[in-house]
Order: C-alpha cells, then sequence, then structure tokens
C-alpha cells in the first residue's frame, strides 16, 4: 500500500467498506480472464457509441467535444500512446494490491472521476449516481460545481466525495461559497483555475448546444427522436425536481438553465489570483487542492500557498486548444512540485495508461468522459461496471508488469518513443 501524507495530519480512513456482501463484485483475481456477460462493454471506449445513440445530438457533443481544432484533446492521447510499458518478468505477482492512500483515506484504486458539469442531463441525477457508484467501488469522485444538483444532496448520498469549484476574485462570494461546501460536508475542495473566461467551444455552435439552453425545433426534435433519455431523464427531472438549475454557481443557489443571466452565475474568473487562494486556504480548513497546473512554476507557488495537491490539467482540451498535453507536463510539474502529492486528468481511458501516469509519479488519475457516457447507458450500475473494467486492467497489467504494488512503478518502467 502507498501512503501519500496529507498537509495536515490526519488518521487514515478506508473509503467504503471492505468487508464483501452479498452483493459485492467478486474479486478481480477470481474474474480475470472469464468470458464477460453478453451485451456488457468490455472497455471504456465501448460506452461512447452507445452513449451517441442514446442521448440527443446537443448534449452527446457537449461531453465529446473540445475546442477549436481539437488539438489539446488529441494531444493527450497522442502524448499517452508515445509512452509505452517496459515489463519485468519471472517475479511473484501472486497477491497484488493497488489501493492508495491519499489525504488521510485509502482508495480501492489509484484513479477517481473527475469534475463534470450538467451531468443529470445526460442521467438522471447524474452527480448523485457518479458519486454512489464511486463510494461503492472505493475511489474518488469529484462533483462539479456546474452540476445541476445540489452540493449537500451528493455529500449526503456519497460522503467522501470532493467538490469542485469556479470561484471569482470576490470575498463576499468566496467566504458564504466556501462555507457551504464545509457544512456539507466535503473534506476535499478543488479549486479549478484554468477557466479565466468561456473557451471557443466552436463544436457546441455546430451541434446546437448552448448555455443558457435556448429552445427551438432543432432541440425539440432532437429529444422527441431520443425517447428512452426524453422519458427517464429530461421529463422526469421536471416532474420531481423542476426545470434544471445551476443550484451551486452561487452561495445562494442559481439560475434555471434557460435563463439569460446563467454567464453572470460564476462571477468574474479573470481576475482570481494567488492572492484569492491564499483567501480560500484561510477560510477553507479541509484538503485544498488546485486543479489545471501544467507549469512547474505554478507548481511551486501552490506549494508556497499551503495546498494539499494540484491536479496536472488542460480541461481534457476543452479550454486553450494547441495547451501541452497533461502527461508532458507531468513531469516538469512533478519535479517542481517536490513531496505535495499532484494528480493527473486528461485523455485517459485504459488501466495501462493509469499505470504510465502512475509510473511517471502521479498519485491519483482522474477520468471523466467514459464514466459520463455509462451514467448515461447503464445508470449507475453501468458507472460501477465500466470502474470495475479499469480495476481489472490495472490488476492484470500489475502481473505482467511484474509488479505487485503501484508503488513499485517508476520511470524504469516507460519508454518514450522519440
Amino acid at each position: 500500500m502507498t501512503t501519500v501524507m496529507a498537509h495536515h495530519d490526519q488518521p487514515v480512513e478506508v473509503v467504503g467498506s471492505a468487508t464483501p456482501s452479498a452483493t459485492s463484485p467478486p474479486p478481480l483475481s477470481a474474474t480475470l480472464g472469464a468470458p464477460a456477460a453478453p451485451g456488457l462493454p468490455l472497455s471504456l471506449k465501448d460506452y461512447e457509441p452507445l452513449a451517441r445513440r442514446r442521448l440527443p445530438r446537443a448534449l452527446f457533443g457537449y461531453i465529446s467535444g473540445a475546442c477549436e481544432d481539437n488539438r489539446c484533446m488529441t494531444g493527450n492521447r497522442a502524448a499517452l500512446q508515445r509512452l509505452s510499458l517496459v515489463t519485468r518478468v519471472l517475479r511473484d505477482v501472486s497477491s497484488r494490491d493497488f489501493s492508495r492512500t491519499l489525504f488521510g483515506r485509502t482508495w480501492a484504486a489509484p484513479f477517481g472521476i473527475a469534475p463534470m458539469g450538467l451531468s443529470a442531463m445526460m442521467a438522471y441525477r447524474g452527480d448523485t449516481m457518479l458519486a454512489r457508484a464511486a463510494r461503492a467501488e472505493r475511489i474518488p469522485m469529484i462533483m462539479s460545481s456546474t452540476s445541476l444538483v445540489p452540493l449537500e444532496e451528493v455529500a449526503s448520498a456519497a460522503p467522501g466525495s470532493w467538490y469542485q469549484a469556479y470561484l471569482p476574485a470576490d470575498h463576499d462570494w468566496i467566504e458564504p461559497m466556501v462555507d457551504r461546501i464545509s457544512r456539507a460536508g466535503y473534506e476535499t475542495l478543488v479549486l479549478t483555475v484554468d477557466v479565466p473566461v468561456n473557451a471557443n467551444r466552436e463544436n457546441l455552435v455546430k451541434c446546437g448546444f448552448t448555455i443558457p439552453l435556448r429552445p427551438s425545433l432543432r432541440l425539440a426534435f432532437d429529444g422527441i427522436s431520443h425517447p428512452v433519455w426524453l422519458t427517464k431523464v429530461f421529463a422526469r427531472t421536471l416532474l420531481r425536481h423542476g426545470m434544471p438549475r445551476f443550484v451551486n454557481a452561487k452561495p445562494s443557489g442559481g439560475e434555471p438553465i434557460l435563463s439569460r443571466h446563467v454567464d453572470r452565475e460564476f462571477g468574474q474568473r479573470d481576475r482570481l489570483t494567488w492572492g484569492s487562494v491564499a483567501e480560500i486556504r484561510r477560510r477553507w480548513k479541509g484538503n485544498l487542492v488546485i486543479k489545471g497546473i501544467l507549469h512547474p512554476e505554478d507548481a511551486k507557488l501552490a506549494r508556497a500557498a499551503g495546498v494539499e495537491g494540484i491536479i496536472v490539467s488542460n480541461h481534457g482540451g476543452r479550454q486553450l486548444d494547441s495547451a501541452i498535453a497533461s502527461p508532458d507536463a507531468l513531469p516538469r510539474v512533478l519535479d517542481a512540485a517536490g513531496t505535495m502529492p499532484v494528480m493527473i486528468d486528461g485523455g485517459f481511458r485504459r488501466g495501462s495508461e493509469v499505470m504510465k501516469a502512475l509510473a511517471l509519479g502521479a498519485q491519483m488519475v482522474f477520468i471523466g468522459r467514459p464514466f459520463l457516457y455509462a451514467a448515461a447507458v447503464g445508470g449507475e450500475e453501468g458507472v460501477a461496471h465500466a470502474i470495475r473494467l479499469v480495476k481489472a486492467e490495472i490488476d492484470r497489467n500489475m502481473a505482467m508488469m511484474g509488479v505487485s504494488t503501484i508503488g513499485e512503478l517508476n520511470r524504469d518502467f516507460l519508454h518514450a518513443a522519440v
């Protein structure tokens, strides 16, 4: 087991029950090599075409797209593909452990679910669904502040979830919002800092998606032509909860997705500075993580600001096109971060790719789009199945790599193509 100490000393807590229940899946070692149940996806990539058929075109485009020419998004994938794994052989790997201890909690695997906005438009109460599946499988899940489900509901349904926030440089906004997150019971706050302005999302224009959502004949036909989504997600949400709202945008709630004032809901983020981080650090007593770090100097500034960890991220290619790929940025950021835990997201789709990031030195890998596709297609059980697929890939690949714990992985296990 690999242990990473938090900034503040905390007792180690195991997330979720370690004792198998009657409904728990069998141990991975008992299922590896067994044939998959008919019809179930075999890998994360299998969920994407299924979600494309299930979701209206505009919503699928919101998840799948990036910005401008998609160079940053495809760059993440290319960077991972340039890395190859170098195996060791004739080692006893009959007992394997890929748990990870981070911020005083022991997680069952070294990956988690990245924050994704509007999840409740893709699956009914999507944020709660993702969080419950993550808790059941004992991996971290980061809830997005652009969600449509109250943050308190998710915290109650899945204690141990993390919360991601967009905060403006506004004292009267920061303090009550941080206090609201704390009252809900979150222990880890993830501050996303790579969205000073909205990106050039040309793909959204092409697929008909806008925020605020503008009703049109095109959108209406798109919804009607996807009856499963229309009845099980949208109509069900309207009947039980009313028009979806950005309920976590501000301390007091937020506007409906149809409101023309939605853009104002997240404040002026282009004035957010390291001074703002210092103010948040003083107010927030739990673990503080900064997401969106790509430059080693910013890693040094984060460490000096007293945060508990950072996430190397280019927002999945959704912000600055041609930004450096997250895996390419990781080594220099790690060198600058010292002992501060460094995590990463951006394009990860396989357990082998998670292992590449771990070998580089990342403590945790976050995966986004595939888990939201899984929620749209299969609900909570779909997400749980997707999580178990990645777990099984890591377990299998550890044996082939000749390692018994993920702590054994280092850069000697990697080969970078020139």
